[in-house]
C-alpha cells in the first residue's frame, strides 16, 4: 500500500511539474460560488386604477344583466309650466324610457411551469405561487384595459381618403410622387402598437387546450390610396377626417402605388413627413377589414362615451395645420377653455359634473403650462412652509381643476394619470351622480358585474407540468354614460 502512496505522488509531482498546470487557478476558471438573489425582481409596473375603484357587484345569472332606465319625466302641457284652471284637473305626465343590457363575457390568463422547473426553483422561490401571483398581475392589467377601452359595439370602419398637398422649403424628402394610406387604431389597438411596434390587425391564438380563436386588434380597414407629388425641398402634409371612437391613425406611405409601408402613428387625425422615408417596416396586407372590435367583448368606459346615443360630451379638436393640429388653449384666468367647455355643457345638460379628469402624462403637462402662464399668475394659490428662511421647489403640475358649474360654489376636481390612456384625450367621468339624483335607484354609476369573478384553476395533470389558469365571467354595466365627457384628437403644444 505504501509503495502505492509513494508512487501516486511521484505522479502528482510530475504533473505538477508541466507548465501548462502549474498556472495559478483565477475567478476566471469558473470555480467560484454564485450569489443569486432570492427570489427574483419582478421589475414590472402593475398598475390597475379604475378596477381598484369601481365596484364588484356578484350574484350575475343568464347570459347578459339587463336594466330599465326612466331616461325623462316629462309633463303634460308645456313642459315647464304646471298652471291649472281652479276646480280642475291637470293632464297626465309621461316617461321615456328604455331597455338596456350588457352580454356576460370570459377574461383569462393561463401560465405552465414543468415539474423540473419547480424542483429547480426550490431554494430560490415557490414557483408555483409566484406563478399564480404574476398570472393575475397580468390578467388584471388586462381587465383594466378592457374597462377602460373593451370595444364589442363600436366599428371604426374605413377612414376616408387622405388629404394631402406639398409645400415650403428645406425638406429632405426626395423628390417623387408619394402614396398614402391610413390605418385608424382604438385605445386597445393604441396599446397594442405600443407593446408590439407594429399596428394590430387580427390575430390567432393557439389556448392551452390547442384550440385555436381569433382576436381582433383594434385596426380599422385601410383607407382609400391618395397620391400627391413632391419636388426636393418641400413637405409632405397629410390628414384625414377624424373617426369618432379613434384615439390614433397609423400612416402607410410609398413612392409606388400598392405598396405603402408603416411611417408614423400620431395620436392626432395628421401628420408630415420632411425626411426620407423608412424602411424595411410593416406593409398593408394584413389589413383586409375592420379589426377595431370583439364579440366577445364588452364596452369600456370610453367607448360607452363615444358610442352613438350615449348622450355622453363628446368634442374632438379640429384638424388645423396638417402635423399640428389643435391643442388645448388657455383662458387667461388659470383654466382651460376646452375643459371649461366640456363642464359647463355637462352642467346645461345633466347638472352634473364629473369627479374625476383623466389624462396622459403629455395632456397633464400642457394642462400645467396653459393654466400656469403669465396672465394666470395672480390667481395661483401657493402655500409655504413656516420652517424658517424659504424653500423653494422647482416644476409643478395642476393636481385639481375647480369646476364652478355646480351647485353650491362648485367642486374641485382631481386630475389623474391614467397609465393607458394615449396621448390626445382627456376623459371626464362622474364616478357617483350628484345629490339631485338621489332617487335614481343608481348607486353605482358604472360597476363590475360579475357572473363569476376572478377564479384559479389548477388543470388536470397529464404531462409533467403544472398548467393554470385565471378567468373572471364579468360585463362593464355603464348606467349612465351620459355622466362622462371626452375630448379627443388633442394635439401636443410642447
Amino acid at each position: 500500500m505504501n509503495q502505492v502512496i509513494e508512487e501516486t505522488f511521484a505522479l502528482v509531482k510530475g504533473l505538477q511539474a508541466n507548465d501548462d498546470l502549474a498556472k495559478t487557478i483565477s475567478q476566471a476558471s469558473g470555480l467560484t460560488a454564485y450569489d443569486l438573489q432570492a427570489p427574483a425582481k419582478n421589475l414590472y409596473p402593475f398598475l390597475a386604477p379604475l378596477r381598484h375603484v369601481i365596484p364588484r357587484v356578484g350574484n350575475g345569472t343568464g347570459t347578459a344583466t339587463n336594466w330599465k332606465e326612466v331616461q325623462a319625466i316629462i309633463g303634460s302641457g308645456f313642459d315647464a309650466m304646471g298652471w291649472v284652471p281652479e276646480g280642475q284637473r291637470s293632464g297626465a305626465m309621461s316617461y321615456t324610457t328604455a331597455n338596456k343590457s350588457a352580454n356576460y363575457v370570459t377574461i383569462g390568463e393561463e401560465d405552465a411551469a414543468t415539474e423540473e422547473a419547480i424542483a429547480a426553483a426550490q431554494g430560490f422561490e415557490n414557483l408555483r405561487a409566484t406563478m399564480s401571483f404574476r398570472l393575475l398581475q397580468k390578467a388584471l392589467m388586462k381587465e383594466e384595459m378592457g374597462i377602460l377601452g373593451g370595444n364589442t359595439s363600436m366599428a371604426l370602419g374605413t377612414p376616408g381618403t387622405p388629404t394631402l398637398s406639398a409645400s415650403g422649403s428645406g425638406a429632405t424628402l426626395p423628390a417623387a410622387t408619394y402614396y398614402v394610406r391610413v390605418v385608424a387604431m382604438t385605445i386597445e389597438g393604441y396599446n397594442n402598437y405600443l407593446k408590439a411596434g407594429v399596428v394590430p390587425s387580427q390575430t390567432t391564438v393557439t389556448g392551452a387546450d390547442g384550440e385555436t380563436y381569433t382576436v381582433n386588434g383594434g385596426s380599422s380597414n385601410l383607407s382609400a390610396e391618395a397620391d400627391q407629388a413632391v419636388t426636393l425641398g418641400q413637405t409632405l402634409f397629410c390628414s384625414v377626417a377624424a373617426i369618432q371612437g379613434a384615439v390614433a391613425y397609423a400612416w402607410f406611405v410609398s413612392t409606388s402605388t400598392g405598396t405603402e409601408i408603416l411611417q408614423a402613428v400620431t395620436t392626432i387625425n395628421s401628420t408630415t413627413f420632411a425626411v426620407a422615408l423608412a424602411t424595411g417596416t410593416q406593409n398593408i396586407s394584413t389589413f383586409t377589414a375592420d379589426f377595431s372590435a370583439n364579440t366577445t367583448a364588452f364596452d369600456g368606459l370610453l367607448t360607452n362615451a363615444l358610442k352613438s346615443g350615449s348622450g355622453a360630451y363628446v368634442n374632438s379638436l379640429a384638424t388645423g395645420t396638417a402635423g399640428t393640429g389643435t391643442g388645448l388653449t388657455s383662458s387667461g384666468r388659470g383654466s382651460i377653455n376646452e375643459i371649461d367647455t366640456m363642464l359647463e355643457t355637462m352642467w346645461n345638460s345633466y347638472r352634473l359634473s364629473p369627479t374625476v379628469l383623466y389624462v396622459n402624462a403629455q395632456e397633464a403637462r400642457n394642462i400645467t403650462t396653459l393654466a400656469l402662464s403669465n396672465s394666470s399668475g395672480p390667481l395661483v394659490r401657493y402655500e409655504v412652509a413656516q420652517s424658517g428662511g424659504y424653500q423653494l421647489t422647482a416644476s409643478g403640475t395642476i393636481e385639481w381643476y375647480y369646476n364652478p358649474f355646480q351647485l353650491n360654489a362648485g367642486q374641485r376636481i382631481p386630475l389623474k394619470i391614467h397609465p393607458y390612456l394615449p396621448p390626445g384625450t382627456i376623459i371626464g367621468w362622474a364616478e357617483n351622480l350628484p345629490v339631485q339624483y338621489q332617487s335614481n335607484e343608481v348607486p353605482n354609476v358604472a360597476e363590475v358585474k360579475t357572473r363569476r369573478d376572478w377564479y384559479e384553476v389548477d388543470w388536470p395533470l397529464v404531462t409533467r407540468k403544472r398548467e393554470v389558469g385565471v378567468y373572471a365571467q364579468e360585463v362593464l354595466a355603464v348606467y349612465a354614460p351620459f355622466a362622462m365627457g371626452v375630448i379627443t384628437n388633442i394635439a401636443n403644444i410642447g
